[in-house]
This record gives structure tokens, C-alpha cells and sequence, in this order.
């Protein structure tokens, strides 16, 4: 079932979210935190803490439509630790509105997605291609799987949950198979010594299947009515 998150702090959940009100430049802002603690790896196409390693929160911050700090990753650390975040974690950004998060959760993975898609189209495109960095994340995704995953099957679980997310768009009514900047975050469990982790999490994978039935679902109640 899907739904949208419960209150800040909420008991209930694996990936439990708080909310966190900002100003900034006059402009009053939120983020999404969430602070996992330790045993836990992911893997994230993020600007703070991307790639892979073991990571203790996520921090999703909406930013303003015209955000033109050169230092991205910097401003995310501040904001995490300014909120009360310890170590090292993944921090994301947005210009939607972060209010508007969804939650979905299948068989103990859950997911939590944030989308805005005013500016949205194929992967595969004519358009040429831009050295310049990105600018801020619309669809970013976080999930959370309660297992030990490889790291071939953390990078699985990553194509997982984009195809998942493309087809939640379409399922929406929306012509694309996303936005330029989308990012995704997906958290498992640090293996323990002589403990199971799972080589695979693709969509008929056990696990694979479940991270995609919940991001499937949490995208689908974030994105904007189709026009």
C-alpha cells in the first residue's frame, strides 16, 4: 500500500524520515532526513557521498529553482550536521518540494521518493550531452533493504530501481522515462561475518522484486498529476 510518510520521527518503519524547515536567502526550504546509524553500505549516484561505502543518514534537501552555488557537496554536509547528523552520509538534492515525499514499502524494503517533473524526457536522446555539472535532482529516490546485498547486486539494485521509477512514470501518464537530473540512493544492510548476503537484486529477484514494487509504488504517489 502506498502512502505518504508519517509524521516527522515516526516509530514505525524502517526508513523513517524527519523533516528539516530552513530559510535560506529568504526563501523558506525543507530536507528530508533520515539518519539510518551504523551497519548499513549504499550506493548513490549523489553529489555528497556518492558511489559506495558505508554511510550512516541521507539527507534530501530542496534547493531553489535558481541554486547556483559551486559547491554543492559542502552545503549538503552543513545542512546534515546542522540537523544533527554524525559520520559520513549521502546527501541529495531537489528543487520540488520535499513536503510532497512519498513512502512505499513491499516484504521489509521501503522507499521514499521525492519528484518534481517540469522539466522531464527520454534517456536516449539527440541532445548533446553537457560537461557542465548537473544542476539539482527532481525524482530522487532513497530505499532501504533489510539484507546484506554484494556490491554487484547493490549496483543491480540501482538499474532496479530506475527501471522501476520509469515505469511508475509511465503507469502516471507521462511521456519520459525521467528528468536529467534524478538520483538514487539505495541503502543495505553492512554483511555480517558468516551472514547471507545476496549476490542478486534484480526485478525477479527476491529482493529485487520487492525494491521495485516499493519504489514502483512511492514514485508513483509523488509524481504531480499528469496534465
Amino acid at each position: 500500500m502506498t502512502a505518504v510518510l508519517p509524521p516527522p520521527r515516526a516509530a514505525s518503519g524502517l526508513l523513517s524520515v524527519r523533516r528539516v524547515p530552513r530559510v535560506e536567502d529568504g526563501e523558506r526550504l525543507d530536507a528530508l532526513l533520515w539518519e539510518a546509524g551504523p551497519g548499513w553500505r549504499m550506493i548513490s549516484s549523489a553529489v555528497l557521498g556518492g558511489g559506495l561505502g558505508e554511510r550512516a543518514w541521507v539527507l534530501n534537501a530542496q534547493v531553489s529553482h535558481g541554486y547556483r552555488r559551486t559547491d554543492p557537496a559542502r552545503h549538503l554536509a552543513a545542512l546534515a550536521h546542522g540537523a544533527g547528523a554524525t559520520g559520513q552520509g549521502v546527501g541529495l538534492m531537489t528543487a520540488a518540494a520535499v513536503s510532497a515525499y512519498a513512502w512505499a514499502g513491499d516484504g521489509g524494503t521501503e522507499a521514499v521518493a521525492t519528484a518534481g517533473v517540469d522539466v522531464r524526457g527520454w534517456a536516449a536522446s539527440p541532445v548533446p550531452g553537457s560537461a557542465e555539472p548537473a544542476g539539482p535532482g527532481t525524482i530522487n529516490i532513497v530505499v532501504a533493504v533489510p539484507v546484506a546485498l554484494t556490491d554487484a547486486a547493490l549496483v543491480n539494485a540501482v538499474a532496479t530501481a530506475t527501471e522501476a521509477k520509469v515505469q511508475a512514470l509511465l503507469d502516471a501518464g507521462y511521456d519520459c522515462s525521467g528528468t536529467p537530473t534524478d538520483a538514487v540512493c539505495v541503502a543495505a544492510r553492512t554483511p555480517l561475518p558468516g551472514g547471507e548476503v545476496h549476490a542478486f537484486a534484480g526485478p525477479r529477484a527476491l529482493w529485487g522484486a520487492r525494491l521495485a514494487r516499493a519504489v514502483h509504488r512511492a514514485v508513483h504517489a509523488a509524481v504531480p498529476a499528469c496534465p
